[in-house]
This record gives structure tokens, C-alpha cells and sequence, in this order.
């Protein structure tokens, strides 16, 4: 999904978010900043965290809306969570993945404080894009329960388009070489299955059953292919270079898919 396959309501959407949230700044300016995020959406190198990844994140918030407390608030979580964004190796190889979290959510204070957000408000988004980073949220905080849980719906997709959302990921991080993404996406997966449960909120837990079977598939898969690498190093062989320290998955330390 390119720039001009965005949505038409995807702008409009933006602008009554934050005028719910309390932005005071004038249509033009409003949308204006919509449409940078737009830009950053749709930049060069976003295989997978792009124009469509925005879309279907919010598409879930709205799904379990009436479980928040401040669903504009959740919304404008959602379109700056992956904001800035960056797969060069450098980044993976950090640990970090692409998204930047700390980076997005300043990013998400600043331009809404500067819209007329009154500034509390501005932090909430802030702190819900912050919370990402872990992707555990306190179980009485439904907005960001949300968040979480629309983040990681992918997971529970049909077999064809998670097939999809696979190759978009390894797409992104085509420049990894082979062994190092899929020892990290193996560490990913199984800290994903010891979770007790992967979404937290009520309406969220529909989609556990669907995921779990997904991941397990996937991880059955690039088990059997990390033991063949493995093979082929032969007895005593040494991993490559930086094996095991990728994280070509956004979020890696929390485990995030």
C-alpha cells in the first residue's frame, strides 16, 4: 500500500482523532501533520510496518473500542507507534528492531502538544507508545490492553495472509543474512508461547487460540530449518557472526512478533 492507495478516509480519520483528543490548531494544520505521518508510513524500506500495518491497527482498535476509556487517545497511539522507523542493520543488530518507540512517542508529544493537545494528554499517547516496547500492559489499563492487543493481531490471521505478513517481515530485514533471522525469530517465538496469554484484553481474547496455532506453526517450521543450518555448520562449527543477537522483529526484547 503506497502513498497513493492510502485510504480516503485515513486523513479524515487522523483529524477527528485528535480534534477528540483536544487539538485546537486549525483543520489545515491538523492535517497537515496527518499527512507527514502518512509520508513516514509510506517511506522507502517498510515491507511490513507500513501504510496497511497503520491501517489494520486501527481497523482492530476500533474493533475493540468499547473496551477503552480514551479511544481517540488510543487511535493517535496507534498512528505514531511505528512513526519512525528504521531496518537498517545497524538497528537490528541493536536489538531494537525498526520501530523506535522512545523516538515515536516524543515525536507523538511534541506534534500533538503543538496541535493544542492539552499536554496530559499528549503524554497518555506518549506513554501508550511507549508501552509497546515491552508489550505487557497492566491488565486494569484498557487503553493501552488495546493498543497492545491490536498490535499484535496479525498473529491470529487466517494461514494465507499470515503467510504474508511473514514474507513482508522477512522482506524488511532481507538484508540479514539468513541464520541470524531465523535464530532471532525462533528466540521471538518461543518467549511469544511461554506467555500465559498474548492479548490482554477481554474482547483481544478471541484472537489467543488462532495466534498460539500460527506461532507454533512457524516455529515448528524454522526449528527444522535452524537444525539444518546447524547441520551444516557440522560438529564444533562456530554460528556466524552475530547469530543469535539479531532482531529482525520489531520489539524483540519483549518478545514482540
Amino acid at each position: 500500500m503506497g502513498v497513493h492507495d492510502a485510504p480516503q478516509w485515513l486523513l479524515s480519520a487522523f483529524y477527528r482523532s485528535a480534534v477528540g483528543a483536544g487539538a485546537t490548531a486549525s483543520p489545515e494544520q491538523i492535517k497537515d501533520v496527518g499527512q507527514a505521518l502518512i509520508d513516514r508510513w509510506t517511506a522507502p524500506g517498510r515491507d511490513f510496518h507500513n501504510l496497511k500495518h497503520l491501517v489494520d491497527v486501527l481497523v482492530r482498535v476500533d474493533e475493540l473500542s468499547e473496551e477503552t476509556h480514551e479511544p481517540d487517545l488510543v487511535r493517535l497511539a496507534a498512528w505514531y507507534h511505528g512513526a519512525i522507523f528504521d531496518s537498517a542493520e545497524r538497528k537490528a543488530y541493536a536489538a531494537k528492531g525498526g520501530e523506535d518507540e522512545a523516538a515515536s512517542a516524543a515525536l507523538a508529544r511534541d506534534e500533538l502538544t503543538a496541535l493544542g493537545v492539552p499536554p496530559e494528554r499528549a503524554s497518555r499517547v506518549h506513554d501508550l507508545v511507549v508501552a509497546l516496547v515491552r508489550h505487557a500492559p497492566n491488565p486494569s489499563d484498557f487503553d493501552c490492553a488495546v493498543l497492545c492487543d491490536a498490535d499484535l493481531a496479525m498473529l491470529a490471521s487466517e494461514p494465507q495472509r499470515y503467510k504474508s505478513y511473514l514474507h513482508d517481515v522477512r522482506a524488511e530485514y532481507a538484508h540479514l543474512p539468513t541464520e541470524d533471522y531465523v535464530r532471532a525469530r525462533v528466540r521471538i517465538l518461543r518467549k511469544l508461547l511461554a506467555r500465559p496469554t498474548l492479548f490482554s484484553s477481554p474482547l483481544g481474547a478471541m484472537w489467543e487460540e488462532p495466534a498460539r496455532q500460527n506461532v507454533s506453526a512457524e516455529l515448528q517450521r524454522l526449528e527444522k530449518e535452524l537444525a539444518r543450518i546447524e547441520a551444516e555448520h557440522g560438529d564444533g562449527a562456530e554460528p556466524s557472526p552475530g547469530s543469535g543477537s539479531a532482531s529482525p522483529v520489531p520489539g524483540a526484547p519483549a518478545a514482540r512478533p
